[in-house]
C-alpha cells in the first residue's frame, strides 16, 4: 500500500504542477509544489507549496483556493483513477524553516569575517 501512496503522491504533484502552471496566473511569483501527502484511504491530499517571494504566501494561497474547485475537476477528467484525493493546498512549512536557518547561517558568517 505504501507503493501505491507514493506513486499517488508522484502523480498528484506532476499533474497539479502542470495544471497550476498552465490556468492560473500568479504574476511575477514562483509557486512550487514541494511535496504531496495523501492519506492511507486516498481520500484526501495535502498539497505543499513553497511561494517566492515569501511576502506573497497568502495572496497565493488564495488564489489556489479560489480556483481550487476548477482544479480538482481538471485533475478529476485528467486522472485515471477513483476516486481522486480531494485536494488542499498548504504553506511548506519546512522549506520555510530551511530558509530561516540559510539566512541565520549567513548571518553567522558574515560576523567572523
Amino acid at each position: 500500500m505504501a507503493k501505491r501512496i507514493e506513486k499517488v503522491n508522484s502523480l498528484l504533484q506532476e499533474e497539479i504542477s502542470k495544471i497550476i502552471f498552465r490556468e492560473i496566473d500568479f504574476g511575477k511569483t514562483l509557486v512550487t509544489i514541494t511535496n504531496v501527502q495523501t492519506n492511507k484511504n486516498l481520500l484526501e491530499g495535502e498539497i505543499l507549496i513553497t511561494v517566492f517571494p515569501q511576502k506573497d504566501e497568502e495572496k497565493i494561497l488564495k488564489i489556489l483556493k479560489n480556483n481550487i474547485y476548477d482544479i480538482q475537476k481538471i485533475l478529476n477528467k485528467k486522472l485515471e483513477m477513483r476516486p481522486v484525493p480531494k485536494i488542499h493546498f498548504k504553506i511548506d512549512e519546512g522549506v520555510k524553516n530551511l530558509y530561516k536557518i540559510d539566512e541565520i547561517s549567513k548571518r553567522n558568517i558574515n560576523y567572523d569575517k
